[in-house]
């Protein structure tokens, strides 16, 4: 397994489309082993390909307590096939936005269908904060960043923070 380097927006690969995994076979695995150690690692509770400049429809995610055995979800090709009818606000962060937060409304329960570890299609009904991670990470497998999802300025206020950061960082 691999640690591989995140990408920081306001990186333009963040934004490339996805593209369909045709199965999941040993290469997929290896990568998708790959986000998981890359997460856990970085301390977040899902990651999808694009972040890790992989332009694949693979998402993990593991939403699971500190202390509590990891419980993992590696979904290829996920397509939400379902959502509720109540929508509420969660405070969601990044690992490609390191350091910021903002609300975002989304559905508080969806259903999802994927191919997962094993090739098999599935389906999963979540709710709660699997719900929201789950539909973020799919967001980033279209090129959506959270930051899209909030008002314009928040987000030219984030971006341009991240870009100074960055800049900084080049220097050093």
């Amino acid at each position: 397994m691999a640690i591989h380097p995140i990408l920081i927006a306001p990186d333009p690969r963040l934004k490339i489309k996805s593209e369909l995994v045709k199965e999941v076979n040993d290469d997929i695995r290896q990568l998708m082993d790959d986000m998981l150690e890359t997460m856990y690692s970085a301390h977040g509770i899902g990651l999808a390909a694009p972040q890790i400049d992989v332009h694949k429809r693979i998402i993990v995610v593991d939403v699971v307590g500190k202390g509590e055995d990891p419980q993992p979800l590696c979904m290829a090709n996920p397509e939400i096939i379902e959502v509720s009818d109540e929508d509420l606000p969660h405070d969601e962060g990044c690992l490609s936005l390191p350091e910021y937060f903002s609300e975002v409304i989304r559905p508080t329960s969806v259903r999802v269908r994927y191919l997962n570890y094993e090739n098999k299609i599935c389906e999963l009904g979540a709710d709660g904060i699997l719900a929201v991670c789950i539909q973020h990470e799919i967001d980033h497998l279209d090129g959506i960043l959270f930051v899209d999802h909030i008002s314009s300025l928040k987000r030219n206020i984030i971006l341009r923070k991240l870009t100074k950061s960055k800049k900084h960082e080049a220097i050093t």
